[in-house]
């Protein structure tokens, strides 16, 4: 079989933290505000978008980190986690809302052709001005389910980019990764400023 090549991202960039004391989060799946401005609706508003991670703060159920599920409005996304309990506004109470990363959309593995090697090649190209402290990494994930939820994917081993690589200097980096994977994405999390450039991968 042919070398497949693939854009899993093009240039994201880390929002600033969004806070209100109008943010609700509700057990039917979704985070909304009644005012505040939370999501892209495709106007590049700079807010959170689609597969964006955001942590969230100040709530009394619901202070950990969700995944963007789909953008309903400016004021209103869903997230593919469930959510057990609600969390209300009250008009003083202020909620944070932290894009600490994303991941990309799901790619086609050499598990999902049948392929017996499984060989696969990642290759990131972090900004120049992403953070390198030690919370940030870029790394692979794999998937062996036909429509995986977020709890069928796990980290691919050797594909991490940690703190220790990103120096500012150094641009793009590459790792070779083998296994017969049905679906993979990247994940990059703990960013708190810059941007990743791009992530493209090969099979």
């Amino acid at each position: 079989m042919a070398q497949t090549s693939t854009t899993l991202s093009g240039e994201v960039s880390h929002k600033a933290d969004i806070t209100g004391t109008d943010i609700s989060i509700s057990t039917s799946g979704t985070i909304s505000s009644t005012s505040t401005i939370i999501a892209d609706d495709g106007s590049d508003n700079g807010k959170l978008q689609a597969r964006d991670l955001v942590t969230v703060s100040g709530t009394d159920n619901n202070n950990k980190t969700f995944t963007v599920k789909a953008v309903v409005s400016t004021k209103e996304f869903t997230v593919e986690e469930t959510i057990l309990a609600n969390d209300n506004a009250d008009g003083s109470t202020q909620f944070t809302l932290d894009n600490i990363g994303f991941v990309t959309d799901k790619a086609k593995g050499d598990g999902y052709y049948s392929q017996p090697d499984g060989v696969h090649t990642v290759a990131y190209h972090p900004g120049a001005t992403i953070n390198d402290d030690s919370t940030i990494g870029l790394i692979m994930q794999g998937s062996l389910a036909t429509t995986p939820t977020e709890d069928d994917w796990f980290d691919i081993t050797g594909t991490e980019i940690t703190s220790a690589e990103l120096d500012g200097s150094t641009l793009a980096f590459h790792a070779n990764f083998t296994g017969n994977f049905v679906w993979v994405r990247a994940k990059v999390s703990g960013m708190t400023a810059g941007a990743v450039t791009k992530i493209l991968y090969n099979h």
